[in-house]
């Protein structure tokens, strides 16, 4: 059997981070400047990877910034920039509101020449982390690795944690029945990013939240057979509450990114077990294009 594109492209993240940690000073003048008041928009997965960037820029003390959904932008308001994040360059919601917004916009995106490049006001292309599965694995993940690398993070002890991550065993998490993900600060971003992964890939019942507010009523579905699993911090007493439920509580001591990767891994297994082709989930197309 063919190995399915997604196994190829999870692999070959590591790479790919320190890819465009290195492409950092040739495009560095384009990122957010420090102090500006910056949206950063995408659709699905890209949402997620804007949510993550957003809490870690404002962390870092560098300025204002909003994440939205593509869809849900409020076109009433301006901004010094509005970053775009599209693997493809060509989802209706992201190009209509390129041309639309009255501020300068950047387009991330692996596809240079697509119509939202079009659109855009500038454009930084990571083509190396395109992707021929409609699963996104590698390219969100890069284009976060990129926007933390102006930030100031270690790309290269990330991409080091990464290759940690794709020999971590994930076979006895397979048996579980259901999976809830929890992220704090830049990491709820990544929970449900996590999350996303099993449901288009495998159908798989999965669920996501910030870990503190999960013990505001989704610990009630938590039972033996079930996993609890945390990106990033984990915190106090939260081990003991899921242990007293009989699920598994799972967590990598590694960079909440590279722990993605785990979780993108643990989606394109459950598919196989089910006997589903993670290269091409139900229902989805690589880009979501709309008729006007």
């Amino acid at each position: 059997m063919t190995e399915p594109f997604v196994d190829v492209e999870t692999a070959s993240q590591p790479d790919a981070w320190r890819r465009a940690a290195a492409l950092l000073p040739e495009v560095a003048a384009l990122l957010p400047a420090v102090g500006a008041r910056v949206a950063v928009v995408g659709c699905g997965t890209s949402w997620f990877m804007a949510q993550s960037y957003a809490v870690l820029r404002e962390q870092a003390g560098q300025g204002e910034t909003d994440a939205f959904a593509g869809s849900e932008f409020p076109a009433e308001r301006s901004y010094d920039l509005v970053v775009a994040i599209s693997r493809s360059g060509t989802t209706t919601e992201i190009i209509d509101l390129l041309a639309h917004t009255t501020s300068p916009t950047l387009l991330v995106t692996a596809v240079a020449d697509s119509p939202a490049a079009a659109a855009a006001t500038s454009t930084v292309a990571l083509p190396f982390a395109d992707e021929q599965s409609v699963v996104q694995t590698r390219f969100a993940t890069t284009a976060l690795a990129l926007l933390r690398a102006h930030l100031g993070h270690d790309i290269e002890a990330a991409a080091g944690d990464a290759e940690r991550a794709l020999r971590i065993n994930i076979d006895e998490l397979l048996n579980a029945a259901q999976t809830t993900f929890l992220g704090r600060g830049w990491t709820v971003g990544l929970a449900a990013e996590a999350a996303l992964k099993t449901r288009e890939a495998a159908q798989y019942w999965s669920e996501s939240y910030p870990a503190m507010d999960y013990r505001h009523g989704p610990l009630a579905i938590a039972q033996p057979g079930r996993n609890v699993w945390a990106l990033g911090e984990v915190p106090e007493g939260l081990a003991d509450d899921v242990a007293a439920t009989g699920a598994t509580l799972v967590h990598h001591d590694i960079d909440p990114l590279a722990a993605l990767i785990v979780a993108q891994r643990f989606a394109v297994g459950l598919a196989k077990a089910r006997g589903l082709d993670p290269d091409r989930p139900r229902s989805l197309t690589r880009s979501v294009i709309l008729e006007g």
